[in-house]
């Protein structure tokens, strides 16, 4: 039994630890793989993002570039839920941003350190995965289809000033239901199928400081194929695309309406008996209006039950 308690140990660390930030370009492989309950994991995490901001032809800012450092806490906890297996997860970022642009035919660079917005999110997977002590886990059976969904809330806890273009939090509530998809294949492959919307709050104090923005709903699909190397190693290719979001000013409708694409790559390794290591990697495919970065994360996790 202890033996199984170590390899249990690392099954869960290294599937947790693929779930760090939530936004509406985030690649998450196998974040809704059947867990057992009771677990509790503590996910420290960094990720750097650099690359260009495509925008309004219309609007005055051009050649828009963007460096953000950002490094993150989060905690999440597995447990049932009417019998069946859920889990909640919060994490909050602190992020160092740097933003170069021509506004107006003269270069200008803006610097902004704070807290993000904070993220929280609840799923529940409500078929293929019961809830399940740990006890019990190592008697499932394998390769079942599982079906889930979440709700991920966006708080406006990130630094905002009123009267400044660049800002590191939104000055908004983020809400985002999500449905799920997952196929195991051939032993060794998982298919991970996801759809999603986000819902905005209006920002009553946008720049400069008394317009009122609003945001249309944005569409987020995301696809990944991962392998299982090994047990506790394996590697992901991803996909997301997110449309929609176009923005209002007092009224007045902007041409700033996303429909974009990335591609991205994973990979988990175990660390010991209770950690893992993720290492992950995306960039923009098709960009039309919206980030065109090149992100590098880096995240672990440690677990107890």
């Amino acid at each position: 039994m202890q033996g199984f308690f170590k390899k249990a140990s690392i099954l869960i660390v290294f599937i947790m630890g693929s779930r760090l930030a939530v936004r509406a370009q985030d690649l998450e492989p196998r974040a809704y793989t059947w867990l057992p309950i009771n677990v509790t994991a503590i996910t420290p995490g960094a990720n750097y993002s650099t690359g260009d901001v495509v925008t309004d032809p219309s609007i005055p800012i051009k050649d828009l570039h963007g460096k953000i450092a950002t490094l993150s806490l989060g905690l999440a906890r597995t447990f049932n839920f009417f019998g069946l297996s859920a889990q909640a997860y919060a994490v909050l970022p602190y992020t160092k941003a740097q933003a170069t642009a021509t506004l107006n035919g003269e270069q200008r660079t803006e610097n902004r350190t704070g807290l993000a917005d904070m993220r929280m999110r609840m799923s529940v997977l409500f078929l293929g995965a019961p809830a399940t002590n740990i006890r019990d886990f190592a008697k499932r059976k394998a390769g079942h289809t599982v079906l889930g969904a979440s709700l991920t809330i966006q708080a406006p806890t990130g630094q905002y000033f009123p009267d400044k273009i660049i800002n590191i939090g939104a000055n908004r509530w983020g809400f985002k239901p999500e449905l799920a998809f997952s196929q195991p294949f051939k032993s060794k492959w998982l298919l991970d199928l996801y759809a999603a919307v986000w819902l905005y709050t209006n920002n009553p104090s946008y720049y400069s400081g008394h317009s009122l923005r609003s945001q249309d709903p944005i569409g987020a699909f995301q696809g990944h194929i991962s392998y299982n190397i090994r047990p506790n190693f394996w590697a992901a290719i991803n996909t997301t695309y997110y449309v929609g979001g176009n923005s209002s000013i007092e009224g007045i409708t902007k041409d700033d309406r996303l429909s974009n694409f990335r591609t991205g790559l994973t990979l988990m390794l175990p660390t010991g008996k209770k950690s893992a290591l993720r290492l992950a990697y995306s960039r923009g495919a098709i960009v039309v209006v919206g980030t065109d970065f090149e992100s590098f994360s880096l995240g672990w996790t440690y677990s107890w039950f």
